[in-house]
């Protein structure tokens, strides 16, 4: 075990004092913690590649190293800035990486995660990044030498953290967001009034967790099911791609931290103008499935993006009263349209995850 407070004094000592990222479930504590800081000192950023690209710039303003912390999902986002850029034979430029280790042979985890959690070391390895792994507090002193080499040579060094190290010793309230329509309420009415032919992709966390589970608890089989257990930003490119070769209703459920994550594929939706396609942003401005850290969502005027973007409709939800009547013209709608609905934070508890990932595929591909 590792307390937070600790390895950021760690990194403060060693002249780390900026923070940016992708908020990771396995080093929620941490970004808890810097969320009390001022922009100066820390941005949240939408993909783990602006991620490394503001911490580019820091250094180039600054001299100093930048902490990027991320999942190693996320690592893949990464790559291009970490080697186009930061690396010894580019522009040589030193970056601290902080990876949350999600599928570590030592650890039990989902699927997704495992696939990526086996080649994340020969992944940083073939990337030539030096790294070590922190489990307890005396592995802060490898941490302090791999900061200083990265110093020294002006290189890119990381440190990885399994799930359940970090602690923190402070109490942090959590903190509600929207007081509106909870996740489970607005998904039990929408595949209550889906047509019975229809495809839904949901995205990763919290959504589809809990389709999956309404689904099995209240009987209902309108529409089918592809759930997006990984590859977070990208579900409304596959909710595009089968439209565009399908007649079919095609609904994505979406959240605000994923479409902020890849938004170019919003004006390829809008631009593509597939009259099947519909796309639904559950916005609670929030990480929640990681933490609850701020997407910065809650200033976004989705009505006129969507417009300037090329979507045919645009509709919205902000509250019980009007959830039915707008959500029958949305789904009746010619696309391509968007839906916002305003969500509490807050999930159903004892959330199951999708198993059997390859029966989900072949059942979603059936006609």
């Amino acid at each position: 075990m590792i307390f937070v407070e600790n390895l950021i004094k760690t990194l403060k000592k060693n002249k780390i004092n900026f923070f940016t990222g992708v908020p990771d479930s396995i080093l929620t504590s941490l970004s808890k913690k810097l969320g009390n800081y001022p922009l100066k000192k820390h941005v949240i950023a939408t993909n783990e590649g602006s991620a490394v690209s503001i911490g580019i710039g820091h250094y180039l303003s600054t001299k100093t190293i930048p902490c990027i912390y991320l999942q190693n999902s996320g690592l893949s986002n990464a790559i291009n800035p970490l080697i186009s850029i930061a690396n010894q034979e580019v522009y040589s430029i030193p970056l601290f990486l902080m990876i949350g280790w999600r599928g570590s042979p030592s650890k039990p985890d989902e699927p997704q995660h495992k696939a990526k959690g086996k080649i994340t070391l020969k992944l940083l390895k073939l990337l030539k990044i030096k790294y070590c792994i922190l489990r307890n507090e005396k592995d802060l002193d490898l941490l302090k030498k791999i900061i200083k080499e990265s110093i020294k040579n002006k290189k890119i060094v990381a440190c990885l953290i399994e799930k359940g190290t970090l602690k923190t010793k402070d109490r942090i309230r959590e903190k509600k967001i929207f007081k509106s329509i909870t996740r489970a309420e607005f998904i039990k009415r929408f595949i209550g009034l889906l047509p019975l032919r229809s495809k839904v992709i949901s995205t990763t966390g919290y959504t589809s967790r809990e389709l999956m589970e309404i689904r099995k608890k209240s009987n209902i089989n309108k529409g089918k099911d592809f759930y997006m257990v990984g590859g977070m930003g990208h579900s409304i490119s596959v909710a595009l791609g089968y439209a565009h070769n399908s007649r079919k209703q095609t609904f994505c459920l979406d959240g605000d931290g994923s479409i902020l994550m890849h938004l170019g594929p919003m004006r390829t939706t809008g631009y593509t103008k597939n009259i099947n396609l519909k796309h639904i942003i559950l916005n609670n401005n929030s990480h929640e499935s990681v933490g609850g850290q701020l997407t910065n969502a809650a200033g976004i005027d989705f009505k006129r993006l969507s417009k300037s973007i090329g979507y045919r409709n645009f509709y919205k939800i902000t509250n019980k009263k009007s959830l039915e009547r707008i959500l029958k013209k949305f789904i009746k709608s010619k696309g391509p349209s968007l839906l916002e609905v305003k969500i509490n934070n807050g999930t159903l508890k004892n959330l199951s995850r999708p198993k059997n990932l390859i029966k989900i595929k072949d059942n979603f591909m059936i006609n």
